[in-house]
């Protein structure tokens, strides 16, 4: 299978940009000690964009996506940070 985004380019003036694929539903939860991330496929094709923007090489380290409930995520999910990080 072949699929094909769009990933955004990264701007230090603009920041990171968010998109969101119509109808994406995403939550984070806790199972036990694990961290567990549930999301249709057009969430996952959000996060898959996100993820691919953060990876730019113009993105500095500590460049980072929250997500809540109040923005992004179902009601009831965890806080979620994904960051940069250079090793």
């Amino acid at each position: 299978m072949e699929m094909k985004l769009d990933i955004p380019a990264y701007s230090h003036k603009e920041g990171l940009p968010v998109t969101w694929s119509p109808g994406f539903e995403i939550s984070v939860g806790q199972s036990g000690s694990d961290i567990l991330i549930k999301a249709n496929k057009a969430g996952l094709i959000s996060l898959a964009v996100q993820l691919l923007t953060l990876a730019q090489d113009d993105v500095a380290a500590g460049s980072h996506y929250h997500y809540d409930e109040h923005s992004c995520l179902e009601d009831g999910s965890k806080r979620l940070i994904i960051e940069k990080h250079k090793l």
